[in-house]
């Protein structure tokens, strides 16, 4: 199987989006479970909670927004596909 190393720049690029992508849906929903939390010990969550809510969403968008462009500069259908390996 090949690695990260063996991909042009452009899939290396792609891949980091990816794990930028991976890291920042994980930091939301950990966020969001935080909150729920609150909600079911009958709390109300803070303004601090909120925001911080708020951020790690805007984060996600942007590296959704930075996967997707870097995927498509990925043009070689046998790299992607290879890409595409690596990620599952």
């Amino acid at each position: 199987m090949q690695s990260v190393d063996d991909l042009s720049e452009a899939a290396k690029i792609a891949y980091q989006a990816f794990l930028d992508m991976s890291n920042s849906k994980t930091a939301h929903f950990n966020c969001l479970q935080a909150i729920e939390s609150i909600y079911e010990s009958g709390g109300v969550p803070g303004a601090a909670q909120n925001l911080e809510l708020e951020k790690l969403l805007a984060d996600h968008d942007r590296n959704v927004l930075a996967f997707t462009t870097a995927l498509t500069a990925v043009t070689d259908s046998d790299e992607k596909n290879t890409l595409l390996r690596l990620m599952s």
